[in-house]
């Protein structure tokens, strides 16, 4: 089993920047793919960015240039660097530990974007 616990979000104006984290029970970095996913009210789970175990990125069309994924192995916790911040960017954000058939998630943080 892996447990993953988000944290970080919260309320910001737009333009402004937030940091989510996702602390990982266990040390899987060199297996799982990790990723962050987000859900805005009344629509679909999507894809904002991944970190593969070889530490090569994706992200979302929508974030490329302002979000940016990153992990550090010794506290085995992922960050979402979230800049420019724009109120299409509110949602609940998912922290995704992912690995063959093994599929984790988190509980979700909120992030608000307004004025």
């Amino acid at each position: 089993q892996v447990q993953l616990v988000e944290s970080g979000g919260g309320l910001v104006q737009p333009g402004g920047s937030l940091r989510l984290s996702c602390a990982v029970s266990r040390s899987i970095f060199s297996l799982y793919v990790m990723g962050w996913y987000r859900q805005a009210p009344g629509k679909q789970r999507e894809l904002v960015a991944t970190i593969h175990n070889d530490g090569n990125t994706n992200y979302a069309d929508s974030v490329k240039g302002r979000f940016t994924i990153s992990r550090d192995k010794p506290k085995n916790t992922v960050y979402l660097r979230m800049n420019s911040l724009k109120p299409e960017d509110t949602a609940v954000y998912y922290c995704n530990a992912r690995y063959t058939i093994l599929d984790y998630w988190g509980q979700g943080t909120q992030v608000t974007v307004s004025s």
